[in-house]
């Protein structure tokens, strides 16, 4: 089968976004914020209400440049739904091997939730551009650094309780990106003004500067 590569500005920022929120009214002023500040892999939750209209606007706003994709996808219904919405990728807690290979299938990039070497290895098989280590929190960048050694040729994603300071670490271990989600919005979703979401571009910079990547200028919106 042939896997989806990642998602580019995932692969070249090396940093995911989770925009997770009660209310999707301000996640098109956050997804702008986390642009300016280089941030360009943004997933919008399904779990938030209103998550599709939310994403097919943010994708409208900022265009090509910026990957938007859907994010706790459960089954293939709702994979459908966010790929008519526009998601560029998918993102998933578990692993799902039926979900994963409708996802490579239509050649749109998959990253499905797994814990164990039994659960990445079974993502990877089933077609994953990558596999996201969910909650990664719970054995550290120490865990993926183990998961590493036999698989060393998945690439991981650590997301789960992951802040901007242990970005490094678990980049440092081995991971090839990371995901972050309220550590980086810190509530700007929930009062979208000029000085949270400012503070939001800020930390977004630092981000990328905790990982060992920047921003190219033009990438600043």
């Amino acid at each position: 089968m042939e896997r989806p590569p990642i998602t580019p500005q995932l692969g070249r920022t090396r940093v995911m976004a989770i925009l997770r929120s009660s209310d999707a009214a301000g996640l098109p002023a956050v997804a702008r914020a986390l642009a300016a500040g280089g941030v360009t892999c943004l997933e919008v939750t399904l779990t938030t209400p209103g998550a599709l209209d939310a994403l097919a606007r943010i994708r409208d706003d900022l265009g090509p440049e910026v990957a938007v994709g859907a994010g706790t996808v459960l089954t293939n219904g709702q994979a459908g739904d966010a790929l008519a919405a526009g998601a560029g990728f998918l993102v998933s807690p578990v692993v799902d091997a039926d979900l994963v290979r409708g996802a490579a299938k239509s050649g749109i990039p998959c990253y499905p939730g797994a814990w164990t070497p039994t659960e990445v290895y079974a993502a990877w098989q089933a077609g994953a551009a990558a596999v996201k280590l969910f909650p990664a929190c719970t054995g550290g960048p120490a865990h993926l650094r183990q998961l590493r050694a036999p698989l060393p040729d998945i690439p991981l994603m650590a997301v789960g309780g992951v802040g901007i300071a242990q970005a490094g670490e678990y980049i440092d271990a081995g991971a090839h990106a990371v995901g972050i989600g309220s550590p980086l919005l810190r509530g700007a979703d929930r009062d979208p003004g000029g000085e949270a979401l400012a503070a939001l571009t800020d930390r977004a910079r630092a981000l990328l500067e905790a990982v060992g990547t920047t921003a190219p200028a033009e990438d600043a919106r």
